[in-house]
């Protein structure tokens, strides 16, 4: 058992694959560089004392009665109540976080802080070693589903826990087989554009009532999950449900279509496929914001062989891949498999 432990938890891009996690269907995304950084001390007391550096607010809490909070807070409170709740030893702490990725963009700030806090937590007790990191992610989407009230998959925490350098993750999001996928782009660049219109997927409205939309539309096809889901009894549902089925089963498609296209160093195919995946999400999905679409032309016309909007929707940013010779917008962020959730020395 150790009295200081520094854990860091990476933000993630998906590269094709969403809206399919809670679904049952399939992704494929990455760990990256930015992400958020938890410093745990243990403390004297019955206490977590809480300090988020960027924004300069502390929160404090007693470790056995653990109660719900808004904002940054809930993340918190969230992960201490069911790291005990599923038997870890949880010790009174000093937690300081500090983060590089931006929040409500697109690149899941909000799992890097989970998966960060929890490793942090279990290294003050002594149980990070060795821990299920599969387990750990469900745990996190739980702190996320019950906690913060964003209905998010497993997407986020699996891609911050188990992803690899180098290489994307698809996840079968019904069977949680992983497999990584080597990310060679042969001298093309991923880059990711914010369009200045931040998301909140805990608002309720957008991102939530999208997942409520599927889950009747899997009820109405009588199947676990809608990728599951017959394409043509999807076709008969009532509106807007038959083209939430359409999206997630056309994606669900074009994953493993990228994954060839990247096995056979078709980049050009990758952008198409990008493509397809935005106007899926735009029309069928109902998903975009006119600052995003504004972003993916601005991408477009500087050259890219294709652009989606990239998260839950409903704002955030933009991943586009440019060939070698072309040259992205100079605000535009390059982005590439980087290192899963970690402790540091």
């Amino acid at each position: 058992m150790i009295d200081r432990a520094t854990a860091r938890g990476p933000a993630r891009v998906n590269l094709i694959g969403e809206h399919t996690d809670y679904n049952g269907g399939l992704a494929l995304p990455f760990p990256i560089d930015a992400g958020v950084t938890v410093r745990a001390e243990a403390i004297s007391g019955d206490e977590v004392v809480a300090v988020a550096a960027d924004l300069g607010e502390e929160d404090r809490f007693p470790l056995r009665d653990v109660r719900g909070a808004p904002g940054w807070r809930a993340f918190v409170r969230g992960t201490v109540a069911e790291l005990g709740a599923a038997g870890f030893a949880v010790r009174p702490a000093r937690l300081e976080i500090a983060g590089d990725a931006p929040r409500g963009g697109g690149l899941s700030s909000s799992a890097a802080l989970e998966v960060a806090l929890a490793l942090a937590l279990l290294a003050l007790s002594g149980e990070a070693a060795g821990v299920d990191r599969v387990a750990l992610a469900k745990l996190c989407s739980r702190v996320e589903n019950a906690w913060v009230g964003a209905q998010t998959g497993l997407l986020d925490q699996l891609a911050a826990l188990v992803g690899e350098p180098g290489s994307a993750l698809r996840i079968d999001f019904a069977t949680l087989d992983l497999r990584p996928i080597p990310l060679d782009l042969r001298g093309h660049r991923l880059v990711v554009l914010d369009s200045g219109a931040t998301h909140d997927l805990s608002a309720g409205e957008g991102y939530n009532e999208r997942r409520a939309e599927c889950d009747r539309a899997a009820a109405e096809l009588g199947v676990r999950f809608l990728a599951e889901g017959d394409p043509a009894a999807a076709e008969r549902l009532p509106d807007p449900l038959d083209r939430r089925a359409e999206h997630v089963l056309t994606e669900d498609g074009r994953v493993d279509e990228a994954i060839a296209a990247l096995e056979h160093g078709d980049l050009a195919a990758v952008g198409a496929l990008l493509d397809a995946s935005h106007v899926s999400l735009r029309d069928l999905y109902d998903a975009s914001v006119p600052e995003v679409e504004a972003t993916r032309e601005r991408l477009l016309e500087a050259g890219a062989l294709g652009a989606r909007m990239m998260g839950g929707g409903f704002g955030g940013g933009v991943l586009a891949l440019f060939p070698p010779e072309a040259e992205p917008p100079a605000e535009a962020v390059p982005v590439e498999p980087g290192l899963p959730a970690r402790l540091l020395a």
